[in-house]
């Protein structure tokens, strides 16, 4: 009589110390529901389902041997992963949770999960960089402990990709798999303020996945930067090698569709304001109505750039639309074009007039191109993150003629790069430059020498 199989759970023994038992029991443990802040991989392995026969049926032949197999412990976790304290899931999608027994506002019904094609069809919230990091600086004030479970009493779960959430302002909180969803990639070199670095392991989501928000560049090197986190134990701020301490070369860079504006005010330009400079006013200081000495420092500024044509009297106190022009004509000899160029100085314009970067205004517009010494260097804000341009591809092409063109994978481009910046570098230490002399970027006198 041929017997028939059938299923029945199998619980790991509590007191069994096999490392088969102990995973399995590590498993079970982290096998909760997704809308308890569980992994949605987790579900297919909550309980392990053994076919086993009735009355001592042997199954193929195999006998106790085939289950023995089937049942072959789980290699244990290796070192790295002890130290760490062992698998570290990152949560999963879940509704926006707000204070016990109220709904945070905007969020889905409790309890319901958003689906793929809601995440994906949803009104991103716009924010600004600085919004971003303001959000990502109130939890590392309050040290919010990690938890893949628990929600802070702003409604996000308190895991790296809760902390991504509610610094993005979502409408619920999103896991490591979906968050890139909301953003576009970009390459590591345009990373700026309130971009996120995302590592996730399609393989095992449940081990190593993780994201950091870049706070920005800790020095002109660019192999460490200022990383806001949500980690056990707490959200943290701290020095970072580029991308993390382990996977480095798996983090991904990503910036917020939603994002209002290149920067933190208007005109800003998309690239970090030069360090070092008198601090920017603000952009109450500027517009129709302003009448202050700063409007007249920012006329006579825009003057010495090549706006002389635009003041006829001179620079005064009270705006104008002549300042708004002369404005906007520096903004465009940078390259930038739409609320970049609106003709409102933001932190960034006025960074490159107070300490001189920058392209000059050229042309009767404007916006004809830079100006160039004699010679032929167009001025160091040609050469920075974020910049595209003839002159980068030119020094490229240079740098490769004469010998330092090693750091190119493919190349050289119009595109400022870090291959170019390390090319430059080695360059200007082949002069016998160190320190801040041989930073990478190309001043008067290393377009000099590498031309002449």
């Amino acid at each position: 009589m041929s017997s028939v199989p059938v299923f029945e759970e199998f619980e790991p023994a509590p007191d069994c110390g096999c490392p088969g038992c102990a995973r399995r029991r590590r498993d079970l443990a982290l096998g909760l529901p997704v809308r308890a802040g569980g992994h949605p991989a987790a579900h297919g392995t909550r309980r392990a389902l053994v076919l086993v026969t009735a009355a001592g049926a042997v199954l193929g032949g195999g006998g106790a041997g085939g289950i023995a197999t089937a049942l072959a412990p789980v290699a244990p976790a290796d070192a790295a992963d002890a130290a760490r304290g062992g698998d570290t899931p990152q949560g999963g999608p879940a509704p926006l949770h707000g204070p016990p027994g109220a709904q945070a506002d905007g969020g889905p019904t409790p309890g319901a999960v958003p689906t793929t094609s809601q995440i994906a069809t949803e009104t991103l919230r716009k924010t600004t960089r600085t919004e971003i990091i303001n959000r990502a600086k109130k939890w590392v004030a309050a040290q919010v402990p990690y938890s893949m479970e628990k929600y802070w009493s702003d409604g996000y779960r308190q895991d790296c990709s809760g902390y991504i959430s509610m610094a993005w302002n979502l409408r619920s909180n999103e896991w490591t798999g979906s968050l890139d969803r909301f953003a576009d990639r970009i390459d590591r070199t345009e990373l700026q303020p309130g971009d996120i670095l995302l590592f996730h392991n399609p393989a095992d989501p449940t081990r190593g996945s993780h994201v950091t928000i870049f706070g920005g560049w800790t020095d002109y090197t660019h192999t460490s930067y200022v990383a806001y986190e949500q980690t056990k134990p707490r959200t943290r701020k701290q020095a970072t090698p580029m991308a993390y301490w382990e996977n480095s070369s798996r983090y991904v860079a990503y910036r917020y569709k939603g994002l209002a504006g290149g920067d933190t005010g208007a005109g800003g330009g998309a690239t970090t304001p030069p360090t070092g400079t008198a601090a920017y006013p603000g952009g109450s200081k500027f517009g129709p109505g302003a009448n202050n000495a700063h409007v007249t420092k920012l006329g006579q500024m825009l003057i010495q750039r090549g706006a002389k044509r635009y003041y006829a009297t001179g620079a005064g106190p009270r705006w104008s639309d002549v300042d708004r022009r002369a404005t906007q004509a520096f903004q465009r000899a940078q390259g930038w074009r739409g609320k970049e160029a609106d003709g409102l100085p933001g932190p960034h314009t006025w960074a490159l007039l107070v300490s001189g970067q920058g392209r000059d205004i050229g042309g009767s517009s404007g916006s004809s191109g830079p100006s160039t010494d004699a010679n032929g260097f167009p001025g160091r804000g040609s050469f920075r993150p974020g910049q595209s341009n003839a002159y980068v591809e030119k020094l490229g092409k240079q740098l490769v003629k004469r010998g330092f063109g090693k750091h190119y994978v493919s190349g050289p481009g119009p595109r400022w790069t870090e291959a170019d910046r390390r090319n430059v570098e080695a360059f200007q230490r082949a002069q016998g430059w160190r320190g801040a002399a041989a930073d990478g970027y190309p001043g008067p006198e290393t377009w000099r020498r590498l031309f002449r």
